[in-house]
């Protein structure tokens, strides 16, 4: 059985044994989170968060990108989000990379470059100040001004902020 496999019969196992619940299309909260995807980041677990509270955005290193502002503005403009909490973590796999290089071995591996961005960084902190003010500065996020920006730390499972002064 390969892992998806796997995934679908735990699914079948767990619809049988969850309560049916009913929530509605827009986050309780109020809230969307962008958050790196590493695995060692349960962002339900470490924040304490149940299914219909929260929208939960995930991609490599939880950059703000292209994809992710049209997905908040979504998010705000039809589902009612008024803030947005930025999750990057300690011992991120873009800390080891650069963007050229891994450019570099897409195209020799497919002989196409990618068209995309890598938004491979070398601070995690710099790039969490740089996440908050690309949404701060998006024209399509109607909630701009109540945008957090956090490090997840891997080993204690802490988040400490990182801060930008309103000015930013």
């Amino acid at each position: 059985m390969d892992q998806i496999d796997q995934l679908l019969a735990n699914n079948r196992a767990q619809a049988e044994a969850l309560p049916i619940e009913r929530f509605g299309v827009k986050p309780t909260l109020h809230l969307a989170i962008v958050a790196c995807m590493d695995s060692r980041l349960n962002v339900f677990r470490a924040l304490g968060l149940q299914s219909g509270q929260a929208h939960v955005l995930r991609n490599a290193g939880g950059v703000i990108t292209d994809d992710v502002i049209r997905s908040l503005a979504v998010s705000q403009r039809r589902l009612e989000t008024r803030e947005v909490m930025l999750i990057h973590h300690t011992d991120c796999g873009l800390l080891s990379i650069t963007d050229d290089g891994f450019r570099a071995e897409l195209q020799e591996a497919t002989g196409v470059a990618p068209a995309f961005a890598i938004e491979s960084f070398s601070d995690t902190e710099a790039d969490v100040r740089q996440s908050i003010l690309r949404v701060r500065r998006s024209d399509f996020l109607l909630h701009r001004d109540r945008v957090r920006g956090f490090i997840y730390d891997v080993e204690d499972h802490l988040l400490r902020e990182v801060v930008v002064p309103e000015a930013g």
